[in-house]
């Protein structure tokens, strides 16, 4: 039961990375480009999450709320005046403009909230967790939170860009943006869509994460965001299915990894199962093989 336990905690674990890389597969489908101020969006959804329920003592759904729109603002914000005006650059321009981003979202939480840390309260706190085969197995209650919202954030996700209008824009973007503007569609606003989806989706992934590791300081959406990016790539950047995936299989890696391997040699066993994927299937486990037109 001891390994069933882990591979729970590493779903749930891997579901939270599966949410957050879901932003950074949808930005780089449509945009092109790798927002690697990301994670620090997570950071700002955990802070405007325990600002509304700690100093202005809402409950747990408006908090929540909040969080999220105000990540989805921060969102859009980032997007139109940083990454906007580099819609003809180099990926490197767009690249170096990502990380200062991050920093400057940092060095800003920092300024505002100080380093000091933080203990975040589950979103879930007093409810008992569920136990199986005799208490032989338990499930805590943000392990299941987790999971299912992840599943129907998925599924909701893939409702909204197989069915909506803004969803098939979002696809034809993908897909050729040049084509997709002469037939009508706003790229700019669609682009701006995605990062305000994204966006939204990291607040929610944040309060998921503080819920189980309650410690919330400037650099909390740090590690998480680079681990979900390694999630986007692994199960295919760019495949909604194959961000679930690589989240997925990524947490599972690493909660067997510490449990049976070594605490401090899990993040590079994550990375390592990273590199071994990429050196057979370079597109991902999900990804498809795009031919260059010359």
């Amino acid at each position: 039961m001891t390994f069933l336990s882990h591979v729970i905690n590493g779903i749930s674990l891997g579901s939270v990375y599966a949410i957050i890389a879901l932003g950074y597969t949808m930005v780089y489908g449509i945009a092109k480009m790798l927002n690697f101020a990301h994670g620090d969006v997570i950071m700002i959804g955990g802070y405007m999450c325990f600002i509304a329920t700690m100093s202005l003592h809402l409950g747990t759904i408006p908090s929540i709320l909040i969080a999220v729109i105000v990540c989805t603002l921060l969102g859009i914000v980032i997007e139109r005046l940083a990454y906007k005006p580099l819609r003809s650059a180099s990926s490197l321009a767009v690249l170096i403009t990502a990380i200062g981003v991050s920093y400057f979202l940092q060095n800003a939480a920092l300024l505002i909230w100080s380093s000091n840390t933080k203990s975040f309260k589950s979103v879930v706190a007093g409810v008992q967790p569920v136990k199986l085969f005799g208490d032989k197995l338990s499930i805590s209650a943000e392990a299941i939170l987790t999971i299912a919202v992840s599943v129907v954030i998925m599924i909701c996700l893939t409702l909204f860009t197989g069915k909506s209008k803004m969803g098939k824009a979002m696809r034809a973007v993908s897909e050729d943006r040049g084509a997709a503007q002469l037939m009508g569609i706003n790229v700019n606003k669609t682009i701006s869509m995605t990062f305000a989806i994204g966006s939204g989706l990291a607040a929610i992934a944040g309060v998921l994460l503080l819920s189980s590791y309650s410690s919330l300081t400037p650099t909390t959406g740090s590690m998480p965001g680079i681990k979900a990016f390694t999630a986007a790539v692994f199960g295919g950047i760019g495949s909604i299915p194959g961000a679930m995936l690589g989240g997925i299989l990524l947490g599972v890696i690493e909660i067997l990894g510490k449990a049976y391997i070594s605490q401090e040699l899990s993040d590079a066993i994550v990375f390592a199962v990273l590199i071994i994927v990429l050196i057979f299937k370079p597109t991902g486990l999900l990804g498809k093989k795009i031919k260059e037109k010359v």
